[in-house]
């Protein structure tokens, strides 16, 4: 199977959290063309997004769907519950991720850097963060989010949490988005602990910085 994206990606990187855990052999690649809007990848997904998965010459789009796709295909180690409504907890928590904290999490990226930054549009986007990060506490079960052992949430979770609580709360001066949120906070120490999550975080963490680097690189190529 050949997945295209970059772990630096969240949505990517859940998929690839995924395949480590049901021991797939998953090959990481680039979009082809040089770009997402390459019409060597475009014609891979019409979308021009990433993650596009290519099993057997069949690919599939949209990081959730792959999730579902691995799940249902591959089923040794499951990252879903037996019980219905436990099933269904996992999933809502999955879907919390991309409801309630990815977007709120784009717009503060965009204010990343201290000298393209809207003081005025950080105070909303956090509050929202906040808001969104918030719902999560009722429905986690820990020690992993649903439960006694990893799913499909946590996959969906880890990249973006860390993401939120690594990078942009750091950078923008947010302090502890987990400090009012006991359970969630437990979860993250959990995730922090765990041996298989702890080397998702430290490789997500490398391929972060090598993005950053590559940017850095672009934009001062840009300026001479």
């Amino acid at each position: 199977m050949k997945l295209y994206g970059a772990l630096a990606s969240p949505y990517v990187a859940r998929v690839v959290m995924s395949a480590r855990h049901k021991g797939l052999d998953l090959e990481l690649a680039f979009p082809p063309g040089g770009g997402l809007k390459s019409p060597e990848f475009l014609a891979i997904n019409p979308l021009g997004k990433i993650p596009a998965l290519d099993d057997g010459g069949r690919v599939l789009v949209e990081s959730a769907v792959i999730l579902e796709y691995l799940e249902e295909r591959y089923p040794q180690k499951p990252l879903l519950p037996a019980d219905p409504h436990e099933r269904a907890r996992v999933r809502t928590l999955a879907r919390f991720v991309d409801l309630y904290v990815a977007p709120h999490a784009s717009v503060l990226l965009r204010h990343m850097n201290p000298a393209a930054r809207d003081a005025a549009g950080v105070g909303p986007a956090a509050a929202s963060l906040a808001q969104g990060l918030a719902h999560f506490e009722p429905f986690v079960v820990g020690p992993y989010a649903a439960g006694g052992a990893l799913t499909l949430a946590d996959c969906t979770m880890l990249p973006t949490f860390d993401l939120v609580l690594n990078r942009i709360a750091p950078a923008l001066n947010l302090g502890d988005p987990l400090a009012a949120l006991p359970k969630l906070a437990a979860w993250w120490s959990t995730m922090r602990s765990d041996p298989f999550c702890a080397r998702m975080l430290a490789d997500v963490d490398v391929a972060v910085r090598e993005f950053m680097a590559r940017m850095a690189q672009q934009a001062a190529a840009k300026t001479n």
